[in-house]
């Protein structure tokens, strides 16, 4: 039986540590789907396809990854696409407290579905995509923080905000 995860966000835009994740979690699922949350009451930044090729350019071989995006419940969207596992990565002791009600409720609405939780790894903790952006708009150096394909994208981005 494979083992399929969704590792749910919004990346936008996606970091080292969402990276780091996805790296990590195909280690121990045969099929991760990274599902990008659409948030009516959130303005990304990037468009949704934008979101697709930035994260498919992180991981141009990869053939257990699928990104797709979806809107509504999660458990609703996992349900849909079979999976047994919901993944999510966990920086701070902040993230936790939210993340736990989270999983409980998915728990409470189906529990079938698990919820694992891996710690984002230490030279990435402190990054969030919003930290990301607003460094990012006022021209500070992100470079650590995403991968290059990424930083360029940011900066088109801004640049043409500017303008």
């Amino acid at each position: 039986m494979s083992r399929t995860a969704i590792y749910p966000g919004s990346f936008d835009p996606l970091t080292y540590g969402h990276v780091s994740i996805i790296e990590r979690g195909l280690r121990v699922f045969d099929r991760i789907i990274v599902g990008i949350a659409i948030n009516v009451r959130k303005t990304p930044l990037f468009s949704v396809d934008e979101r697709v090729e930035l994260i498919r350019g992180s991981f141009p071989e990869e053939e257990r990854l699928e990104i797709d995006s979806f809107q509504g419940l999660l458990i609703d969207y996992a349900q849909q696409r079979n999976c047994q596992v919901i993944l999510r990565g966990l920086r701070a002791v902040s993230d936790f407290e939210y993340e736990l009600q989270m999983a409980n409720m998915n728990r409470k609405l189906d529990d079938r579905i698990e919820t694992m939780f891996m710690m984002t790894e230490e030279s990435h903790f402190y990054v969030s995509s919003g930290l990301v952006k607003e460094v990012a708009r006022f021209d500070g150096s992100v470079r650590d923080q995403v991968p290059d394909h990424v930083e360029e994208a940011l900066a088109e981005k801004f640049a043409i905000q500017k303008s």
